[in-house]
């Protein structure tokens, strides 16, 4: 099960890295005293191209009293964007801060996407998953890979646009990047769309209120199952 995959994963890091230890002393002196929670913590996954609107559908998920997830925070290097707050849309670092929580160990994955660094802080889902809360993950297919590895027991879902023009045009409606950017992202959309047929799921986003029954639906067979 994934709680118990996180606390093995989380304590071999622990004995390895002081750094990690240092950051997560408080989780794991109660794991020793409590021992496995009886109620089992469940990880979902969720990729997408740029222009999936995998994003806005997360957001709509946590917002859903149904669910109510923790839906983790991502740590980036990326500039701040207009409207964005720090702690809350992104934890936004230094490439110097962001390689401290690498070399300490304290992400649970990160990758470099679009010449910028994004990761996992690994405190807040330690501390959500052993509660037993379902915890959604909105990460890149590089990132994704590396929690599949780690967690196998998570679920995988990936979010698709209807069709590659309409993830253009989503991309351009943005009105926020240049023609090289648009490009780029063009391209590693490609690459990440070759990529999701490892995801144990695949969701056509072509309507926002269908796509969030899939994801409810889906994560009410979860509880039924007891992942």
């Amino acid at each position: 099960m994934v709680t118990g995959q996180i606390q093995a994963w989380a304590a071999t890091t622990f004995q390895k890295n002081k750094g990690f230890r240092a950051r997560n002393l408080k989780i794991f002196r109660e794991l020793e005293t409590t021992g496995t929670p009886a109620c089992k913590g469940r990880l979902m996954v969720i990729s997408g191209a740029s222009g999936s609107g995998k994003s806005t559908v997360v957001k709509r998920l946590a917002e859903d009293l149904r669910v109510s997830p923790y839906v983790s925070i991502s740590a980036t290097t990326r500039p701040v964007r207009a409207g964005e707050k720090d702690g809350e849309d992104y934890f936004f670092l230094s490439r110097e801060e962001f390689q401290t929580l690498q070399r300490e160990g304290n992400l649970l994955e990160s990758a470099e996407v679009h010449g910028n660094f994004y990761g996992t802080p690994a405190k807040p889902v330690l501390e959500q998953t052993l509660q037993g809360r379902l915890v959604i993950l909105e990460i890149d297919v590089q990132g994704a890979r590396q929690i599949k590895e780690r967690l196998p027991d998570a679920v995988f879902v990936f979010i698709h646009a209807p069709d590659m023009a309409t993830l253009e045009s989503r991309l351009r409606g943005r009105g926020t990047d240049s023609e090289d950017v648009i490009q780029k992202r063009l391209e590693n959309a490609r690459r990440e769309i070759a990529e999701s047929h490892w995801y144990d799921h695949q969701i056509v986003n072509d309507h926002l209120d269908r796509t969030l029954g899939e994801l409810i639906a889906l994560w009410s067979g979860l509880i039924t199952q007891g992942a």
